[in-house]
């Protein structure tokens, strides 16, 4: 009998990951590098090293660029063709947005942060689209969510809101680039990188806020780069228009907090 292929190696596959330098992005191009994927990752700086598999024998390759230029997605996705002869698995992950003050935040701050988090990873995924449509086997699509997208974020109004509509981007995509493309979000959570101290300062309040969630801490970058694997794999085969979530079970129900009927620290 023929030994059976591991349904998360990735070898032969081409790989996409926009703001692949840092972070989740980070994290995720590492985990398909290491599942034998040749990555390209995209970002507005070349990082001073990039990501590599973790026997250190196989690395990314990286094209500059910012999401949020309307060419940018031309130029990224035709360097990688080019350079890999085709995309079979788009990671849209480049987002953010610092806090900001919902009554007084400028019309220019609001437009900028939904383009980079909605209106790049749709630009993106036309033109994924339009190169895995033509290619054997199709592709497959992940939008990195957030649970902000999910429920009220204060001081994030325009980011929620675009979070929000990558959710049902990724619904509607589905359909429209169904059968040959599948498409899927993961709605991450609370999630520790090197910007965490800039949202909850050092790693005594990284812990606290981390022990608000059920399972007493944030998320690593590699469990969501875990269910990112997941996605493109052959097991997720008939998973379309899916938001995985990724957060630990949620957040403690603030009524028990103010209560003290629970204590979130204790599990």
């Amino acid at each position: 009998m023929a030994e059976r292929r591991d349904p998360l190696d990735m070898s032969e596959r081409v790989v996409l990951v926009t703001g692949g330098a840092r972070g989740i992005g980070r994290a995720i191009a590492e985990s398909f590098l290491d599942a034998g994927a040749e990555v390209m990752i995209c970002a507005r700086h070349e990082p001073d090293a990039l990501p590599a598999s973790a026997d250190g024998a196989r690395t990314a390759a990286f094209v500059a660029a910012d999401v949020r230029d309307p060419e940018a997605a031309e130029l990224v996705v035709g360097a990688t063709t080019e350079r890999f002869g085709g995309l079979h698995v788009l990671v849209n992950n480049a987002g953010g947005s610092p806090t900001a003050d919902s009554a007084t935040a400028s019309a220019r701050f609001s437009t900028a942060i939904i383009t980079l988090n909605l209106i790049a990873p749709l630009v993106f995924a036309q033109r994924a689209n339009a190169v895995m449509q033509q290619q054997a086997g199709g592709g497959t699509i992940i939008n990195i969510a957030s649970v902000s997208g999910q429920r009220a974020s204060p001081g994030a109004a325009a980011y929620a809101a675009a979070k929000a509509g990558l959710l049902n981007l990724t619904r509607t995509l589905a359909i429209d680039f169904a059968p040959a493309v599948t498409v899927n979000a993961v709605a991450a959570g609370l999630v520790r990188t090197e910007q965490s101290v800039l949202h909850y300062g050092d790693a005594a309040g990284i812990a606290v806020v981390g022990a608000t969630v059920p399972l007493g801490r944030m998320a690593e970058p590699q469990e969501i780069a875990d269910v990112c694997r997941f996605l493109a794999s052959p097991l997720a085969s008939y998973v379309n228009g899916a938001t995985i979530t990724v957060d630990g079970g949620g957040e403690w129900p603030a009524y028990l907090v103010a209560t003290r009927s629970l204590d979130p620290g204790v599990h």
